[in-house]
């Protein structure tokens, strides 16, 4: 089975992407994972990525294509995967269309974690952080026992400059306006699986299992 993967930052992807390849026998392939080992095992691919990201510069389509492709090819995968970040654009997602046609494989299923702007912004704006120890909280979900003090060692608790409103705004504004092609494309395509993110997260699984082994 072939899984696409997708869902705004914090829509908690991370969390049922692991629960979904420990299901299935899997493996979870995201872009990120993909670089590490073709730059480990210093493929062509791999080094010439290495060179962008050594210089701190986006690794241009053709090789992360590329790369994506060499690493569906493994045998681990040949009883399926779940793609995770992957593709970012339609271009990506046509490139993706040509490399499993050469490779023989397709697309299964396209599951799309639908989360409100609102709860988003609450759940990725909450984190706090202990400087001393690196704990992490939430002030909604998962808060301190007192306000801005860590429960292990009474540690500062700080937010990540990125965590702001505007930041997060600004992400989320990113990706819908990049994935909202993304996910016509495989509507039209009858692949895309629309999902509760908001739920609580083992009914989300249960979601995403019920969908994937109705094809089985």
């Amino acid at each position: 089975m072939n899984i696409l993967f997708m869902g705004p930052p914090g829509a908690g992807k991370g969390t049922q992407a692991e629960r979904i390849v420990s299901e299935f026998g899997i493996p979870h392939i995201s872009t990120g994972d993909a670089f590490r080992l073709a730059m480990k095992e210093g493929t062509a691919l791999g080094l010439k990525a290495k060179e962008y990201v050594d210089k701190g510069l986006l690794v241009p389509d053709e090789i992360t294509n590329g790369i994506v492709k060499e690493r569906l090819a493994l045998d681990d995968c040949n009883k399926g995967f779940l793609l995770d970040g992957f593709p970012r654009t339609l271009q990506q997602a046509e490139a993706l269309d040509g490399m499993l046609k050469e490779l023989d494989r397709g697309i299964n299923h396209v599951v799309n974690l639908k989360v409100d702007r609102g709860f988003l912004m609450a759940r990725l704006t909450g984190r706090r952080i202990c400087k001393t120890c690196g704990t992490t909280y939430h002030i909604l979900f998962n808060p301190p026992k007192q306000e801005g003090v860590c429960d292990k060692d009474g540690g500062e608790l700080y937010q990540r400059s990125d965590d702001t409103e505007e930041k997060v705004g600004t992400r989320l504004d990113e990706y819908i306006s990049k994935t909202a092609p993304l996910l016509d494309y495989y509507s039209d395509k009858g692949l895309l699986r629309e999902v509760d993110g908001e739920k609580e997260i083992n009914a989300v699984t249960a979601d995403i299992t019920s969908i994937l082994r109705g094809s089985l």
